[in-house]
């Protein structure tokens, strides 16, 4: 039977936050995030990621301007995503990321919170279940 898992991330410069979610609930679980340098992934921590979890795909996060347009990071994660569909040879989608990691410091009730404290928190984990559980709805939206 084929995976029903997908992994969703939340691609950045330092680190990658990551969650796990499925399409049989359409639920979404963060999960501890993976060190970047410089938006590279450390791609032993990604293998294990992938060989651990056997999904069936990847969402990744796309970060655009608020009008909506491209910018240096937007082309830095598409190629993070596009990377991800070479080296696994699974589908891998962009979606819209704005205002992701706003809402994950608003679900920590974090508005205050340094940054320091947020990344304690896994803020990027939880970004990355906030993009992963959006897809996730629209497949159940569309499955129902």
């Amino acid at each position: 039977m084929p995976s029903k898992v997908w992994l969703g991330f939340d691609w950045g410069v330092s680190w990658i936050g990551v969650a796990s979610g499925q399409t049989e609930t359409f639920t979404a679980s963060e999960l501890k995030p993976i060190r970047a340098k410089n938006g590279t992934p450390n791609w032993d921590e990604m293998d294990a990621l992938v060989n651990e979890w056997k999904p069936a795909g990847f969402i990744v996060g796309i970060p655009y301007n608020m009008d909506g347009t491209e910018f240096d990071l937007t082309l830095r994660a598409n190629k993070f995503r596009k990377r991800l569909y070479g080296r696994y040879g699974l589908p891998a989608h962009g979606v819209d990321e704005r205002l992701t990691t706003r809402e994950a410091f608003q679900h920590l009730g974090a508005a205050g919170t340094s940054l320091k404290k947020a990344k304690k928190a896994n803020v990027d984990g939880i970004a990355a279940q906030i993009i992963l559980q959006s897809w996730l709805n629209e497949q159940s939206n569309g499955a129902g």
